[in-house]
């Protein structure tokens, strides 16, 4: 099992600020990402596209790829932040979407994270969101299946596992699959072992997070359920990745910190640190 990190942990850094924080004293480029990643010594990374400059080129994305090269690092593009496709609504995101396949193509990443819905929309009704966005994914990966990309939807405190596996089953297609993020059920009250229990063999990439109530937060707060180091919350990841290690899971174990806990305000990269050295034991200890 290998152990990478999502550089949404870095979002403060990359200039998106929560109302509740404070901006960092320095920014942060994708290839200084690369840079503390390498560092801290992980096998993977996955990149979200959110953050890339607005007028890359073909140039940017090649010299991406050799840096990512450079450091050996399994790689997964990322694309969707905040709302994607908004519940199947949005053609023009759609379009974006399928815009990003040659891209992710280009820095050599064989899995592309892609958002369906979203907190905004967790409140509609949902059956109707999940045949939307079935139908959406059947033709976006007649695209991916051309440039040999799996699209990997991300469980974005929108839908239960339950309706991912439903959606799943729908489009029905080997380039489509899941990118399980390991607290965002929880953020639904919905058990995360049991989903992985039902989704395991259709995970593609990972993000792995561990919550804790936060007191300076309102219940219906979406960080309620705030980040903490992995290891230090109520997610059982290693029950989580013992499971992906029995389905054959091929990718890694990305770490991502979205909004921390009060206990953690601006000490993201530490809390990162230590992820990913619980990690790398969990990982170890699956050999």
């Amino acid at each position: 099992m290998k152990v990478g990190i999502d550089s949404y942990c870095y979002h403060r850094f990359f200039g998106e600020v929560y109302e509740d924080q404070e901006p960092p004293e320095k920014t942060m480029t994708m290839q200084d990402f690369l840079t503390r990643a390498k560092e801290l010594d992980v096998d993977g990374v996955s990149l979200e596209s959110c953050f890339f400059p607005t007028d890359a080129d073909i140039a940017w994305f090649r010299d991406l790829k050799a840096q990512l090269d450079e450091y050996k690092f399994d790689r997964v593009y990322a694309w969707g932040h905040p709302d994607g496709l908004e519940r199947g609504q949005n053609w023009e995101a759609y379009d974006e979407m399928i815009e990003s396949i040659p891209y992710a193509k280009e820095i050599g990443a064989d899995v592309m994270r892609v958002v369906g819905s979203s907190l905004l929309f967790r409140h509609e009704p949902h059956g109707p969101q999940v045949k939307a966005l079935a139908e959406m994914f059947k033709k976006a990966v007649v695209v991916a299946e051309d440039y040999d990309v799996k699209l990997a939807v991300e469980n974005l405190i929108d839908f239960t596992s339950d309706e991912i596996l439903q959606m799943l089953e729908m489009v029905d297609s080997d380039y489509f699959g899941l990118n399980f993020d390991t607290g965002n059920f929880l953020r639904l009250l919905d058990d995360p072992v049991r989903g992985m229990e039902i989704l395991a063999p259709y995970v593609l990439a990972t993000h792995v997070k561990d919550l804790m109530p936060d007191k300076n937060a309102r219940a219906t707060d979406w960080f309620f359920f705030a980040g903490v180091p992995v290891g230090m919350g109520l997610i059982d990841n290693q029950t989580l990745a013992e499971l992906l290690n029995q389905a054959n899971f091929k990718g890694f174990l990305a770490v991502e910190i979205d909004h921390p806990h009060t206990d953690w305000t601006n000490r993201e990269d530490e809390a990162v640190a230590l992820s990913v050295k619980e990690l790398k034991r969990i990982a170890a200890a699956l050999d």
